[in-house]
Formats: structure tokens, sequence, C-alpha cells
């Protein structure tokens, strides 16, 4: 293969794009790899074609090798399936929705669970068809709100989507097994460093649900690890919940006067100049902080919901909507608090809040109408300073479980590091990373829903219980020029390179162009992927530069040098330049190719 820079359709940029927030997506676009035509939506040119075609064949090729078959569904899906599943409305303003000229709804597909288990239901029967595990590679489109970071959130993108499809839940074990080993294989063949995290299943639903990140400062993930092998998504932990205290001498609560105190800081300020106590200093972890938050449902209801947690924590947004997904979360606005005097603002407490209210209007569930709930380290014998539900006062010494309870409890509560795991193998330590692959145990939620049934051996249906596994292609590609560049540009590996050489010829020299065109044949004859800079009218410096910004893993540089009868062979990254004589320029470089694939 041999690609000529005098008529490749590209162009480099020698200043970065203003949108671009992150090294991937302004060295992608700089080189001339893709190009923005609206935001989250990109145009891919001739290179950028060819790495994304590369990391779709090593994932294309362990998904056969672990037995899975490819098929190919349409991006444009109709509503009836997500409809039965419930998906056409959970997914609230995510989802790009059309019209048909009849009318017909449509949307184009973030997902595709359903068309896989509607098409093995149309085809598949019985027990001995199973197990089975399809794949595809295919565009998907959400509209996300807030697209960022080129290629790693946006609105279309491409995704490996692979299901399985087996009678039994050991047959699920088995196949989500074999799906998490290829897994770890793709990503070693690609050279990405790799953790696997416990992760929630969200409203894809299932019993088990793991996360492939790819460590970087520029992640928008939160995970967690311990010295002793825990790992989960910062979603998934869980709360290391203390033993309940005894209350039986604790004192009477109190209301006490606390002018100007409606934040957790100048509250713990007055606690300690009024209140101060023998034994030690108030501090923010002795405070109940309800912090008021609106639930907003895919159908657009509101709801209001309180979270009660020590003051030293803040509400991790992400974490609160892992927890009662399907539903986004929003802070409570002016109007939400002019619905409800009842919570005075800076000084709410229980005592307006959840089972706690007397003579409170109930929902149509039957509960309070503002849903109250708790961090789980509030448990029974626990003894805050909180809110008194009026101006400039405070409750203290009120007793969890003797003088309050809540609807429930929540993991909300920000994780910080040093938090003990909870398995008990250490402290947390925090990172960031991008999510590059999950996998769910999904079980028979979408089979049920749609009615994907096998006669087993006794010719008794029984319900298929499903996986699902997604690897983002786009986002890999994204990942892997977030670990290999430069300040001078982007340093591909071998195999996903768009070329393995960057053949450069300088001067003016028709000797130079001569031998370089040779030489540039010569190793495409050799199996060689090269790219030739044969541009007659360039300076050197424009072509180094280049050169350096596209990253293609080997340089060779015909110029100066071939008055001598050597050429000059660079690493893009890492090593030193070896001078070749030209005459065996060919093989040299192509051992080297070898040696690097």
């Amino acid at each position: 293969m041999l690609l000529r820079m005098s008529t490749l359709f590209v162009r480099t940029l020698r200043e970065d794009p203003a949108d671009a927030e992150v090294a991937s997506h302004r060295l992608l676009v700089r080189a001339g790899y893709i190009r923005r035509a609206a935001p989250g939506i990109y145009t891919w040119l001739p290179l950028g074609l060819r790495v994304l075609a590369k990391v779709e064949a090593v994932v294309r090729e362990e998904m056969t090798a672990a037995g899975a078959q490819e098929v190919h569904f349409p991006a444009l899906l109709p509503k009836e399936p997500y409809e039965a599943t419930g998906r056409w409305t959970e997914y609230g303003p995510n989802i790009f929705r059309l019209k048909d000229r009849k009318g017909g709804d449509y949307l184009l597909a973030p997902t595709h669970e359903e068309m896989f288990t509607l098409l093995v239901k149309d085809l598949y029967s019985s027990y001995k068809d199973l197990p089975l595990t399809l794949f595809q590679i295919q565009t998907k489109y959400r509209d996300e709100a807030r697209p960022r970071a080129g290629l790693i959130r946006g609105r279309e993108f491409v995704m490996k989507d692979a299901y399985s499809f087996d009678v039994d839940d050991a047959g699920l074990d088995a196949s989500y097994q074999a799906q998490r080993d290829a897994y770890e294989r793709i990503f070693d063949r690609l050279g990405l460093e790799y953790v696997i995290v416990a992760a929630t299943s969200g409203a894809m639903g299932g019993s088990r649900s793991e996360e492939f990140l790819t460590p970087t400062p520029i992640g928008e993930d939160t995970f967690v690890r311990s010295a002793g092998g825990y790992a989960a998504n910062v979603e998934a932990v869980t709360t290391v919940v203390p033993d309940a205290l005894p209350y039986d001498d604790a004192p009477a609560a109190h209301v006490e006067d606390t002018p100007d105190t409606p934040t957790i800081e100048s509250l713990v300020a007055v606690a300690n100049e009024r209140f101060a106590r023998p034994d030690r200093a108030w501090t923010a972890a002795d405070t109940l902080k309800n912090v008021v938050l609106v639930l907003v449902q895919p159908t657009g209801s509101r709801e209001l919901l309180v979270v009660g947690l020590p003051g030293d924590r803040e509400v991790d947004l992400k974490r609160l909507e892992a927890a009662v997904a399907p539903a986004e979360v929003e802070a409570a606005g002016e109007a939400d608090f002019a619905a409800h005097p009842e919570l005075v603002k800076g000084y709410i407490g229980p005592g307006a809040l959840g089972p706690n209210v007397d003579g409170l209007a109930l929902d149509d569930e039957g509960r309070t109408a503002i849903r109250f709930l708790l961090d789980p380290r509030v448990v029974p014998g626990t003894r805050w300073i909180t809110g008194a539900n009026l101006p400039g006062k405070h409750v203290f010494d009120l007793v969890a479980g003797r003088d309050f309870t809540a609807d429930g409890t929540v993991e909300a509560a920000e994780v910080r590091a040093g938090d003990p795991a909870p398995d008990g193998s250490g402290p947390l330590e925090l990172a960031r990373g991008i999510e590059i692959g999950h996998i769910f145990a999904l079980g028979r939620k979408y089979a049920q829903a749609l009615g994907l049934t096998v006669l087993d051996q006794n010719g008794k249906a029984q319900v298929v219980t499903m996986g699902s596994y997604g690897v983002g292609v786009t986002r890999v590609l994204a990942a892997l020029a977030e670990a290999n560049h430069d300040d001078k540009g982007l340093a591909w590996p071998a195999h996903v390179a768009p070329a393995h050489v960057h053949v450069v010829a300088t001067g003016r020299d028709e000797a130079v162009f001569q031998a370089a065109d040779e030489l540039a044949r010569g190793l495409s004859a050799r199996g060689v992927e090269v790219l030739y800079d044969d541009r007659p009218k360039v300076s050197p410096g424009v072509k180094f530069a280049d050169a350096e910004l596209l990253g293609v893993p080997l340089v060779v540089v015909v110029g100066r040098g071939l008055a001598d009868g050597v050429v000059e062979v660079r690493p893009r990254a890492g090593g030193d330049a070896q001078q070749v004589p030209v005459v065996d320029a060919a093989e040299v470089v192509a051992a080297r190719v070898a040696a690097l694939l």
C-alpha cells in the first residue's frame, strides 16, 4: 500500500481548533484524521478511516475467535420494540426521535438489545440452537446534552455490541467469561492500559456489570481501587456501614438559636463558639446536611428528593443518578422551594421530610410528598446537629432512629481517597479513566419483555437469558491518541497507524525524489504500508512538522545523505536516528516494521 501526500485528501493545521479540550481531539483534527461537522459529530477523512478500520479489525478478529458471529442492523429503528421494553420512555431526551411521512415513530439507535432479541426470536426456537453469540460494529446515536472531548463523548459514534443467548444462568456465566476474556485480548493487542472495575447496570438492567477503563487524567469516569485488588466505578462503590450505636443515655434533642448559619462552615463556627463541648470541637462530620434535589423522570414529571448526609461530604450527582436511574437529577430551584414553604433554606431538618412529618399530604404511593433518603453512615444511635426548619435555628443531639427516620438509604455521597474498600482490602485511591468497554449479564429482562423463549429438553418453554457486551470503537481510537502523543503530534503504535513508514523526500534535487520514490515502492512491494511525502514545493521544515503531527511510527528521510549513499531512519517516538545505506534501506526498514508489528 502506497499513499502519496501530493494526492492524499489531507490538510494539516498549525493551530489548535477553538473547541478542542483534550489532546486527542486537538491532534486528530490538526492532523487531518477527522473534521467537525456539528457539535459531537465528525467526518472521517482517509487517514482517520484507516486507523478506525485497524481498530475494528482487532475487535472483529477477537469476537470471531470467541465464537461470536457478525450481523449488521439498521440504525433507523421502529418505536415498537423499545416501547415494549419501556426504553422509548426511559431514554427521555437522550435519543433522536423522528417520524416518517406516514406519521410512524422511529429512532436512531442508541443501542440494539431489542433488535438482537427479536432477530433470535424470529429464527430460533429450541434449546439445541443455543448457546449463541452475535455481534455487530455499527454507528450509534445519542442526543448528548453536552458533547465534549472530540470522539470521547459525541452524538454519533461507532460501537461494537455483542449479545449472548443461553438457556440457563450457567450458560450465561460461560458466555460472559468468554466475552470478558476476549476484551482483555482486544485491549492487550491494541496496547491500551486498562482496569476492569465493578459497575452499576443502570437502565440496562441485569445482575452483573463490569467496565473496562483506560486510566487517564482527562477521563470523565472516576474509579477507585485498593492495594488489595478491589476496583469499581465510583457509582458502584458501596459504603462500609458502621454499627448502630446505643442511645439510651443520649440527651434529649434541643433547638438552639444559630443565627446567620445557612452553611455548614458557618454552623460549625457558631456551634464551637456558643455550644462548645469539653471533649472535642464540633466538625462538619457532626452535622447532618439535607440537600434538596429534583428527580426528573423520562416522562418529564418532577419529584422533590432530599438526601441527608454527613456535612463533611458532598452529593455526587453521578452516584445519585446511578441509584435513581432512569431519572435525571437537578438541584432544586427557587420555584421548588416556593412550592414547599416548609423547607427553610439553610435550616432544613428531618422534621419537614419523609416519614417524620405528621399531617402532610401523601402522594399516589402513600408517602409524604418530599421523599427523604439517608446516607448509609447515618445509622441508628448517631447524634447530629441539623436544621430545625426555622430560620436561624438548628437542633442539637438529634438521634437517628430515636428522633427521626427516613424513607430509605441511598448511595449518593462522594467517595474520597482513604475511604475503606467495601471488601475490606484496604483504603481506596481514586483515579480517572475513559470507558472503552462495558459488559453486562442482562439476564431475562429483554427476552421476557419481547417473548424470546425456546423449548427445553422436556418441551417446556424457557425464557432465554442474555448478556450484552460493548466496545466503544471510536472511543478506543481517541484513547489510543491520548496515550500516544507528545507536544509535536501523534505517535501511533505500528499496528493501528495509518501507515507503517513515512518516507520524506527533502530538497529540490530530482535524484532525491527518484530515490525516495524507488524506496517507497520497494517497501510497498514488501508488504509495508507507506505514506510518501512527495510534495515537490514544500519545505523540509513543513514536511518534518507534518511527519511528527501525523504520527506514523517510522520516518525515513531521503535528502542530503543521499550524496553519501545513505538515508536516515527515525523512530517517531523513542529511539535514535539511524543512517542506513540506500541500497539496503528497503530490507532494513521492512525488517524494523516486522519487529514493530
